[in-house]
C-alpha cells in the first residue's frame, strides 16, 4: 500500500492517518507571554542594578585586576586544586576500604567519614590552625619509646598547611561516599566476569569497574569541585590570603565594602562558569557509550517505515 492510499483510508470511522513528517508543535501563546514577562522583569532589574550608584561599578572595574585581588585568586585556585586532588585520592582509598570485607578497614573508613562529614568545615579549619594549643610539638616516636624526630607545631602548621589539611580531609569524606556510590552502581556481574577471565580483584577494579563508575562519579564530583572553590573563602578566618581575604584587605583601607565584595562575587562566578562547561564535556565523554546505545535502539521514523513497506 502506498502512502497516499494509507493516508486516505479510514478504518476507524472518522479517524484518519496523518503523515507525521509534516506535523509541527502547536503555537503556545501562554508560554510566549510568560517568557516576555520574565525577560521584561529581568531587563528592568539589570537596568536598576547597572544605574544604581551605590554598587560602585567604577570601583569594581578599577580593582577587578588589582594585583592584590589576582594574588588572592591564585591562592584560591591553588588551594582548590591541591585540596581536591588530595581529597579525591584519599576518598578513593576510603571508598574501597568502606566496601572492604575487612572489619578494621571498614570501621576506620566509616569513623573517618562520620567525623569529617559531621563537623563544620569552618570548625575544622580553626582547629587545625590552633593545633599548637593541644600539641606544642609534633614528633615521630616509637610507641612508649624514644622520640625519633620532633618539630615545633607552629612552624609546621602554617595558615597554608592548615587550609590544605582542613579542606582536603573534609573533601575526602564526601568524595569517599560519592566514589562508593559510583562503584555500587556498576553491576556486580562485571567483577565476577573479570575474575572468571583471570583478572585479580585490583586489576578488575582499575580496568573494569572504575571506568564504568565514572559516569555516576563525575557529576557529583563536579559539584564538589565548585563547592570547593567557594569553600576556600572560609580560610580567610585563619589569615590565609585567598580571594575573599584580599578584597577584605582592600575595603578595610578604602571602606568600599560592596564594590569589593562584587569583585569577589564576579570572579567566583567566572570560575564556576568555566568549571560548569568543563564538567559538561567530561560528562559527555563518559556518557558516549550510553548515547551510542540509545541511537542503536532508536526506532525508525514512521514515514520512513511506511515508505519502506510501500516498496
Amino acid at each position: 500500500m502506498s502512502r497516499l492510499d494509507l493516508s486516505s483510508a479510514s478504518p476507524l470511522g472518522d479517524a484518519r492517518f496523518r503523515d507525521v513528517a509534516t506535523a509541527h508543535a502547536p503555537f503556545r501563546l501562554g508560554r510566549l507571554i510568560l517568557w516576555a514577562v520574565i525577560l521584561l522583569v529581568a531587563a528592568n532589574f539589570a537596568w536598576i542594578v547597572a544605574h544604581n550608584e551605590n554598587f560602585g561599578w567604577p570601583v569594581v572595574i578599577a580593582h577587578f585586576f588589582d594585583p592584590t585581588v589576582i594574588s588572592g585568586l591564585y591562592v584560591s585556585l591553588g588551594l582548590t586544586v591541591v585540596a581536591m586532588a588530595i581529597g579525591t585520592v584519599l576518598g578513593l582509598v576510603l571508598a574501597i576500604a568502606r566496601m572492604s570485607k575487612d572489619g578494621l578497614a571498614n570501621s576506620f573508613a566509616s569513623l573517618f567519614i562520620w567525623f569529617f562529614r559531621g563537623t563544620p568545615l569552618l570548625v575544622q579549619l580553626i582547629f587545625w590552625y590552633n593545633l599548637s594549643t593541644l600539641f606544642p610539638r609534633l614528633s615521630i616516636s616509637i610507641p612508649f619509646g624514644p622520640t625519633l624526630a620532633s618539630w615545633d607545631t607552629n612552624s609546621v602548621i602554617t595558615p597554608m598547611t592548615a587550609a590544605i589539611v582542613g579542606l582536603a580531609l573534609n573533601e575526602a569524606a564526601y568524595m569517599a561516599e560519592i566514589i562508593r556510590g559510583g562503584l555500587l552502581s556498576v553491576d556486580r556481574g562485571q567483577t565476577e566476569t573479570a575474575e572468571a577471565f583471570g583478572m585479580t580483584r585490583a586489576r578488575a577494579l582499575w580496568r573494569i569497574i572504575i571506568p564504568q563508575a565514572m559516569r555516576s562519579i563525575v557529576p557529583p564530583t563536579g559539584n564538589q569541585l565548585i563547592s570547593m572553590i567557594k569553600a576556600t573563602s572560609l580560610v580567610s578566618v585563619i589569615a590565609m590570603a585567598d580571594l575573599l581575604y584580599s578584597v577584605q584587605s582592600i575595603y578595610n583601607r578604602t571602606f568600599e565594602i560592596i564594590p569589593m565584595l562584587l569583585v569577589a562575587v564576579i570572579w567566583y562566578l567566572l570560575i564556576t562558569s568555566v568549571l560548569n562547561v568543563g564538567q559538561s564535556y567530561i560528562e559527555a565523554y563518559y556518557g558516549r557509550s550510553e548515547r551510542r546505545n540509545r541511537t542503536a535502539d532508536k526506532p525508525a521514523p514512521v514515514g520512513a517505515a511506511v515508505q519502506e513497506a510501500s516498496h
